[in-house]
């Protein structure tokens, strides 16, 4: 295994300054961006982020660490986002992010989770047994994941516009 909790915190801290960096402040035209129909704005995936800060990776790990297999983690809503950011500003939305991720960084930190630890076997509803480690490194992928996602929306805005360098540039053709 490759998993290295240090590690893993290293990215999880950074990743509500990344998102600050890239977002803050943007044009509507931006912040509202999709892929197309039934794909995700920016504004969406922030949103998205915050309902897992909520109900996701450090609920999860306190079911694997007190219940192990006998109680299946909560169904997690992957569209939430929509009804829970309504009303709100994109920065009212990162600024929720970033204090709810220092929040559970710290909580992650002060639980001094071992090597061990991270074989304690869990149940998703959907994908059966998973361990706490790979809780943990699927918490660091899912960050990076739509942090590409982001990028992508945002590079596929001007797709029409960069002529005949589309071809040197992959990120318009995923």
């Amino acid at each position: 295994m490759h998993f290295q909790l240090a590690e893993a915190v290293e990215v999880l801290t950074r990743t509500p300054a990344t998102l600050n960096t890239m977002l803050r402040g943007l044009p509507q035209g931006w912040v509202r961006a999709t892929e197309g129909p039934e794909t995700w704005s920016l504004f969406d995936v922030i949103g998205h982020l915050i309902h897992g800060e909520l109900t996701d990776w450090m609920p999860r790990l306190h079911i694997i660490l007190e219940q192990g297999e006998s109680r299946p983690f909560d169904p997690f809503d992957r569209f939430a986002q929509f009804e829970n950011s309504n009303g709100k500003t994109l920065e009212q939305l990162l600024d929720e992010f970033s204090a709810l991720r220092s929040v559970n960084v710290t909580n992650l930190k002060r639980l001094g989770l071992t090597p061990e630890q991270f074989t304690v076997k869990g149940t998703h509803p959907a994908l059966g047994t998973v361990t706490l480690g790979q809780l943990l490194a699927t918490w660091v992928v899912h960050d990076l994941t739509h942090i590409v996602q982001i990028s992508r929306v945002m590079a596929k805005r001007y797709g029409d516009d960069v002529g005949p360098w589309r071809a040197y540039l992959s990120v318009l053709n995923r």
